[in-house]
C-alpha cells in the first residue's frame, strides 16, 4: 500500500510518501489510521485531530469507513480552501 502526505501532514509526519504493508485487520481508512498512530509518535501526532484531515483512496475522495486493500494508494491532506 502506497501512502501519500500533504502539507502540513507530510511535516508532521516526516515524509511525502511511504510504502507499507498494513496487517490483515486493516480493513478500512480509520483501521489504517489506527495502526499508523501505533507506528511512532510523529503519525500519532499527524493524526491526532481527525476532523481536519481528508483522505483520498486511488484519487477519489473518501469517508474513514471506505475499505482499503493492499495494493492502494491512500493520500492524506487537510481541507483545501479557495478565494
Amino acid at each position: 500500500m502506497r501512502l501519500r502526505y500533504f502539507a502540513w501532514l507530510r511535516q508532521r509526519v516526516g515524509v511525502a510518501a511511504e510504502e507499507i504493508d498494513p496487517p490483515p485487520d486493516v480493513r478500512d481508512v480509520a483501521g489504517l489510521i489506527a495502526h499508523l498512530r501505533a507506528r511512532s509518535p510523529r503519525h500519532a501526532e499527524a493524526f491526532g485531530e481527525l476532523a481536519v484531515v481528508k483522505v483520498a483512496v486511488n484519487q477519489t475522495h473518501v469517508g474513514f469507513d471506505h475499505p482499503v486493500a493492499p495494493g492502494d494508494e491512500v493520500a492524506f491532506f487537510p481541507p483545501v480552501t479557495g478565494g
